[in-house]
């Protein structure tokens, strides 16, 4: 029976691995069919991003992004430290210094881009050099406990990506505290593809040609409210369905 049991396990698993790689590569070939319409996206000043990889990633898991923030005028580079195996000995150091680094190089701050951990590592980051950090952006990144109650706010200014049919990370772990240099974007599609899903390719765009020191919150105006969920509708209709309660009382 265990036997049996352990190799109904296995299949199911390996089904669900299969399913999660098929949804990623959807997105993949969306977002190379979307490249032209990518072109869209503002312009950035040219200063200087760091992507970071997610969980078990690397570099090359990011070419596809970093490729077309460059397109867009922002001067994106990867991590350089090899795949993420998660925290190790002199992980925070070498980042530290590498974010010093270019800001020093460019005489300008650094953005950080961080998918799955490594939002979590760039929200870290930017916490220990405010000074030398435009913005944050993570995509689908664990930031919290899904029931945390208290979420402190970002350092600097900062946008949470995160898709509600994410299969890995829980997608109340992304929400961020609102305020007026923190927000949350919400979009369609799976963990693995959101660095290559149009949409999020786009929004990253978006917000990084922001001029430093004039971050203001995503607009879901125009065709943007078609292809980006409303991240606060559940708020919206529960006030709603309180207002109406009111009313008919």
């Amino acid at each position: 029976m265990k036997t049996n049991r352990s190799a109904q396990n296995l299949e199911a698993h390996g089904r669900r691995l299969r399913q999660l790689a098929l949804r990623a590569g959807v997105e993949l070939g969306a977002g190379l069919a979307a490249l032209p319409w990518l072109r869209m996206a503002p312009r950035g000043d040219g200063h200087a991003v760091l992507v970071l990889p997610g969980l078990g990633a690397g570099d090359g898991s990011t070419r596809m992004l970093r490729g077309v923030l460059r397109d867009r005028g922002h001067a994106a580079r990867g991590w350089g430290l090899g795949r993420n195996i998660g925290p190790r000995a002199g992980f925070e150091r070498a980042m530290l210094d590498t974010i010093d680094r270019m800001a020093d190089e460019s005489g300008r701050t650094v953005s950080l881009v961080g998918w799955s951990l490594g939002g979590l590592y760039a929200s870290a980051l930017a916490a220990k050099r405010p000074q030398a950090v435009r913005s944050v952006v993570t995509l689908g990144s664990p930031l919290h406990h899904p029931h945390a109650t208290d979420k402190p706010l970002p350092a600097v200014p900062t946008s949470s990506i995160y898709s509600r049919s994410d299969e890995i990370v829980p997608w109340r772990c992304s929400v961020v505290a609102e305020s007026g240099r923190s927000e949350n974007i919400e979009v369609v599609g799976s963990h693995l593809g959101l660095g290559f899903n149009p949409a999020v390719l786009f929004a990253v765009s978006e917000r990084l040609a922001q001029a430093e020191g004039q971050w203001k919150p995503f607009e879901r105006t125009g065709w943007r409210q078609f292809v980006f969920p409303d991240p606060r509708r559940e708020e919206t209709s529960t006030a709603w369905a309180s207002q109406r309660q009111q009313f008919n009382a």
